[in-house]
């Protein structure tokens, strides 16, 4: 993690412009600001190893083309689980997951949740609220997999979410 401060002051147009250039140009992980005479102070820590490209900030991935078949069909039911549990729970869906995360999940299968935890940005609060539910998603595919493609079929149970609770998935 790397450290970016940032001193703009009220009427700098140049000093805006510079941080929303880097902004846009990197992988930020939080903002602290803090206001002080007249003067904005912003304290950016963003990810050095992975710079988002220029023009690429807010670039959508097509899973479709990135992930095998297979991947991606666990890839969309693993969307579909994340969708429902955010309506149930209130939230938008990428504050459970994002994207790239259940792309990880689909391509690790994880059969525990150490497993989950071990996905970058996956932490400990969402492995305990949510993780037991992906897990039954994966054991689910496992059991009846999807090849249509992630569009339903044979093995699809759209609108069912699993339940969440403590407890590990045996991958036996």
């Amino acid at each position: 993690m790397q450290i970016q401060i940032f001193r703009v002051g009220a009427n700098d147009s140049a000093g805006v412009e510079e941080m929303n250039r880097f902004l846009r140009g990197h992988r930020v992980l939080s903002v602290d600001r803090h206001f002080e005479n007249g003067v904005w102070y912003f304290c950016v820590c963003h990810q050095s190893s992975v710079p988002v490209a220029p023009g690429q900030a807010g670039a959508k991935v097509d899973y479709r083309a990135e992930l095998d078949a297979a991947t991606f069909a666990m890839f969309s039911r693993l969307r579909e689980a994340r969708k429902l549990l955010a309506e149930k729970e209130g939230l938008p869906p990428y504050a459970l997951f994002t994207n790239e995360q259940l792309a990880e999940v689909a391509r690790r299968l994880p059969r525990s949740l150490g497993a989950l935890r071990e996905i970058s940005g996956i932490g400990e609060a969402r492995v305990e609220k949510f993780g037991n539910a992906v897990l039954e998603v994966i054991a689910k595919h496992a059991q009846q997999p999807d090849t249509t493609g992630g569009r339903g079929g044979a093995g699809s149970t759209p609108g069912s979410i699993p339940e969440s609770g403590p407890r590990e998935v045996d991958p036996g």
